[in-house]
Formats: structure tokens, C-alpha cells, sequence
């Protein structure tokens, strides 16, 4: 099975205006409960492991994500992005911690999204 961290679903694959929904359907219980798949992702992400084509676009995709509130996800994507965090940040404290280092160093997007994902009762630390 092709699968894909997709942070996690609003990070794949760029196109002109919206990023692709081919993973749109990945099952992201599997992954978030794979201690394997996702500390392969985790480390793509972190630049300290090997990277799936799966990995790579998720990585790719991630800082214009970010910067553009997923403005380029679908619905889906957007739900499965917040299904992510959520669980990172409630039963992986320390992988969100080592992402949040790399993808918002400054901080920025946690100030950004804390409204937001305060509406959806996400606390983003």
C-alpha cells in the first residue's frame, strides 16, 4: 500500500493552483499508529532518513502549505492536516516539537494558526 504522512495531507504533491488529491485517500490511522511509517516520514521531513516519492512531495509541499493556509488543499486535505496535528501534538509531543523546530523556527505560523486552532480545540503548545 502507497502511503504518505500528509501534514501531512495538505503537503502533497504542487500543482498550478491546488496540490494533487491522488493521496487524498491514504489511510492516516495506519500511518499516525505505525511507530515504522511514521518515523520514516518524521525523518524525511527532518532531513535524517531516506525519502519515499511520497516523502518528497510531502516535504516539498509543506512550506508553501504553511504560508499560504493550505489555500492549494482540498477539504480533504485540510481535515486530514488537522486529524495530523492533532495527533502529534496530543500522543507525539516530541515529533511535533522536532517539526515545529524545522518548519516554524520563528514561530510565526504557530501565532498565525492559534486562532484557529483554538476554534477546533487543538492547542498548539
Amino acid at each position: 500500500m502507497k502511503v504518505a504522512l500528509v501534514f501531512l495531507a495538505m503537503l502533497v504533491c504542487t500543482m498550478a493552483d491546488k496540490y494533487t488529491t491522488k493521496y487524498d485517500n491514504i489511510d492516516l490511522d495506519s500511518i499516525l499508529n505505525s511507530d515504522r511509517l511514521l518515523n520514516n516520514y518524521v525523518n524525511c521531513l527532518l532531513d535524517a532518513g531516506n525519502c519515499t516519492p511520497d516523502g518528497k512531495e510531502l516535504k516539498k509541499s509543506l512550506p508553501d502549505a504553511l504560508e499560504n493556509n493550505c489555500e492549494k488543499c482540498s477539504e480533504k486535505q485540510r481535515e486530514g492536516s488537522e486529524k495530523v496535528i492533532r495527533f502529534l501534538i496530543n500522543k507525539r509531543p516530541p515529533i511535533w516539537e522536532r517539526l515545529s523546530k524545522k518548519y516554524d523556527p520563528t514561530g510565526e505560523y504557530k501565532l498565525k494558526f492559534q486562532d484557529q486552532a483554538q476554534e477546533r480545540g487543538i492547542d498548539l503548545h
